[in-house]
């Protein structure tokens, strides 16, 4: 007999639940009617996905920004915050998009940008690698680089190899972690270079 009635309670707590979308009336039947334990799970499954829908939009919520400098040809030369991961294109339309003058394809549009670096939009007819006479050791290519007093071809591939594995130099000092450039050698050079 008891069987029968909790089986028909359920039917009916179903019944009410399909009816009424569990508005608040069909919730509190199920309460009165379900065992304890029966309850008590129901309020533990609720809790539980509560939970972690909270988990879920904590995790998209809390997402890294980077800081990038945008400057060259660009609209509105500025710095700009950025998702982390953010491509240099987004950097670039951030900034307005690239003025008639820019020569888009001297940037790698795709390349994934870190915090605190510069993106620069060269001038159409701008020697590759050189911004404002200087020699840009984050995009000059090794003929470009041996520009540079005392800077051979070994020393040319040693930079790009550095820049290669450890991404753009944040500061023309970091230079000298490339092997085969001391302070000597940076003095000699640091008013001819830049990082953009």
């Amino acid at each position: 007999m008891r069987m029968k009635k909790t089986i028909g309670t359920a039917f009916l707590a179903v019944l009410l639940i399909v009816a009424g979308g569990c508005g608040r009336e069909a919730r509190e039947f199920i309460s009165s009617t379900c065992s304890g334990s029966e309850a008590a799970a129901r309020t533990d499954i609720q809790e539980e996905d509560s939970g972690e829908a909270a988990a879920s939009d904590a995790g998209t919520s809390s997402e890294e920004s980077i800081c990038v400098y945008v400057c060259g040809e660009v609209i509105s030369p500025g710095v700009y915050t950025l998702h982390e991961g953010a491509r240099a294109y987004e950097a670039v339309d951030a900034a307005g998009g690239m003025t008639r003058e820019a020569d888009g394809e001297a940037v790698n549009l795709a390349r994934i940008l870190r915090d605190g670096e510069q993106v620069t939009v060269p001038a159409i007819g701008q020697p590759t690698g050189k911004t404002g006479g200087k020699v840009n050791i984050n995009t000059a290519d090794l003929e470009a680089l041996m520009t540079l007093s005392g800077v051979g071809q070994a020393r040319a591939e040693a930079i790009i190899a550095y820049r290669e594995e450890y991404g753009p130099y944040g500061a023309v000092e970091d230079i000298m972690n490339v092997t085969g450039i001391g302070s000597s050698m940076f003095e000699r050079i640091k008013d001819d270079i830049t990082v953009g």
